[in-house]
């Protein structure tokens, strides 16, 4: 059964900006359609590697823009 949910539709479910209506489609599409279910588990894999990523600049780079900083201020 070909499902009318798109990849976006999957990621505002992933990160639960659905509404109740939904999410209950949403999660009934993924139970009855494999290629759908796939895509999840795909996006899902990915959307669990995302809080490994390192978002924390390097001493470097923040000794450099405190260096600047100090050049310019008045």
């Amino acid at each position: 059964m070909a499902s009318s949910f798109t990849q976006d539709d999957l990621i505002r479910f992933i990160y639960k900006e659905t509404n109740a209506a939904e999410t209950i489609a949403i999660a009934e599409a993924l139970q009855s359609d494999p290629d759908l279910y796939g895509c999840y588990d795909e996006l899902m894999r990915a959307f669990m590697e995302i809080p490994s990523v390192q978002f924390r600049p390097s001493d470097q780079a923040i000794n450099n823009i405190l260096g600047y900083s100090r050049q310019i201020a008045l």
